[in-house]
């Protein structure tokens, strides 16, 4: 797999596209702890990326800087050909980068259906009034995003539970609607922050299978944090591999296992 500026080709045989993101040179310091230490690497258009590393390696902390969180004091992210001002998290979810996070963080008094609608604040271009008044634009504007809703209630079969406050809801689904609102904003990158975090292996393997089945037939780009390394091998296209800050691998599944730095800082043994 030759995963330059271009395209390039997956081990299974899928057309990936040109890069989508470009974290140049990045680091950031809180204080006198250094977090992310001259660490660079890409996203291509339709990929499944993963970042991975031991506990402390900085890796929320770089999805923090990809999602506009933090703001790296040295280094460059380019988005979609461009280089990225210093951004706010609502202005880079208006680019298109949604994401989902390591600890939930959803309305618990509030039902799934309207959860999952907080999703598509970005796609609410209506003014104040015509929204008091629901009428015409509004009013298109309430239909046209409950479709959208509903389409991605179905896709990740939820369906029975669109009604049911999100606090009375068992860990696992309560993951799945927080990654139906990530996708309900229809994200260009996809960000996941542990999404198997706390789930048995049926949870596991249902969100293993979403997760590619939204690669797949929506087309996104996706980004993701996960300790897993079952998982991880299984879903990824590339890893990318953090240990104190610094990158030590970067390559496809099978190139990261077979790396000995990697497997002395993390996997602790080869795997065949």
């Amino acid at each position: 797999m030759n995963a330059m500026a271009g395209n390039y080709v997956t081990a299974d045989g899928r057309q990936i596209g040109g890069v989508v993101m470009e974290m140049k040179n990045i680091t950031l310091r809180f204080g006198g702890v250094v977090a992310i230490k001259d660490i660079s690497f890409d996203i291509h258009e339709g990929e499944i990326r993963a970042i991975i590393g031991p506990n402390g390696a900085g890796k929320s902390s770089m999805l923090n800087v990809i999602s506009g969180f933090y703001h790296p004091q040295e280094g460059e992210v380019w988005f979609r050909g461009s280089k990225r001002p210093p951004m706010k998290p609502y202005e880079v979810a208006q680019q298109g980068v949604a994401r989902t996070f390591q600890n939930i963080a959803l309305f618990e008094g509030m039902s799934v259906l309207d959860n999952v609608m907080t999703g598509r604040l970005t796609h609410m271009k209506s003014g104040l009034f015509s929204q008091a008044v629901w009428k015409g634009k509004a009013e298109a504007e309430e239909i046209e995003n409950r479709r959208k809703v509903e389409e991605i209630i179905d896709f990740l079969e939820i369906q029975n539970i669109r009604k049911t406050p999100v606090g009375r809801l068992p860990y696992g689904l309560k993951k799945r609607v927080e990654l139906a609102r990530a996708l309900a904003a229809e994200p260009k990158l996809l960000l996941l922050d542990e999404p198997m975090a706390g789930m048995n292996v049926e949870e596991k393997e249902d969100m293993s299978r979403f997760i590619l089945d939204v690669n797949d037939e929506f087309g996104t780009t996706i980004a993701l944090i996960e300790h897993d390394m079952g998982v991880v091998m299984d879903l990824s296209d590339r890893v990318v591999v953090m240990d104190y800050g610094k990158k030590i691998g970067d390559g496809t599944p099978d190139e990261v296992r077979n790396n000995q730095e990697v497997i002395d800082a993390y996997l602790g043994v080869a795997h065949d």
